[in-house]
């Protein structure tokens, strides 16, 4: 057994902050209703991602959910947005400073853009730094909101490295942005050794795990109530450079992105076995 489910976490709007959840679906998308919206700039029809922090960290500072058939969006002065409200693209438009939409598909060829992290970290947050456009979700369902695969699996294990390696703050779980948080007793970064293997999580739910998990600048941001914290993605760079695919050279990596083969429900507790 490589442990069992610590935390369950849906991230109904793109780059916001996360929703814990006892028990849910688990299908080809992912966790139920995980990214189903995203902010799309009506200037450039980009999606907004925290991937560029200049323009839009200020994401990491609202707290997504599903409610109902809904999603309230609440920020930081605890004003609520509701997806269903007729004004939440001028409302949200006015938080974030750029004319934005609020859409439950991406558009088709959908770009986004990130910072160098290494610019970043030298330089600021403000600071104009070096923009690559890419696009998301290669591994995703077309016209989804994910940055790479539907699924992110991290363990307590890495988290401990980190702790010992950089500083607890840098344990914090919301950081990584995982959906899936395994507690594990093993030590180091489990999760690399996991690439082209099956897990079994729970009673009904098997997924393959595709590759690493890159780190980009975001674990270093403000995520809610956790400050900023450069020692983040150095450890990684020191500690864990790995190649997240085979055809890529190594990065600093910390978790692993997985596709689901056999759809189920999955609830907190629940065992994860290597098959």
């Amino acid at each position: 057994m490589l442990g069992r489910v610590g935390m369950l976490r849906r991230y109904p709007v793109k780059s916001m902050l996360g929703q814990d959840v006892s028990d849910v679906h688990v299908g080809a998308r992912g966790l139920s209703r995980d990214r189903g919206y995203g902010l799309v700039d009506r200037r450039t029809g980009k999606v907004a991602s925290v991937k560029y922090p200049r323009l839009w960290r200020v994401l990491l500072t609202m707290t997504a959910e599903v409610r109902g058939d809904a999603v309230a969006m609440t920020a930081p002065d605890g004003r609520t947005f509701w997806s269903t409200d007729p004004r939440v693209d001028d409302l949200l438009s006015e938080l974030v400073g750029r004319p934005v939409t609020l859409a439950r598909t991406a558009p088709p060829e959908a770009e986004l853009e990130r910072s160098d992290p290494q610019e970043v970290l030298r330089a600021g947050l403000d600071a104009e730094s070096e923009v690559t456009t890419g696009r998301p979700g290669r591994e995703a369902p077309p016209g989804t909101f994910f940055d790479f695969a539907p699924l992110h699996l991290l363990t307590t294990s890495t988290l401990d490295a980190l702790a010992l390696l950089a500083s607890p703050g840098a344990a914090g779980p919301p950081r990584y942005r995982p959906n899936i948080l395994i507690d594990s007793e093993r030590t180091g970064f489990v999760e690399n050794d996991w690439v082209g293997r099956v897990l079994r999580i729970g009673v009904e739910v098997t997924v393959r795990v595709i590759a690493r998990t890159p780190r980009c600048v975001v674990p270093t941001l403000p995520h809610g109530r956790l400050r900023r914290d450069p020692s983040v993605l150095r450890v990684l760079a020191d500690n864990n450079r790995v190649t997240p695919l085979d055809s890529l050279a190594p990065q600093p990596c910390a978790g692993a992105y997985a596709h689901v083969l056999q759809p189920g429900q999955v609830r907190t507790g629940d065992q994860i076995s290597l098959r």
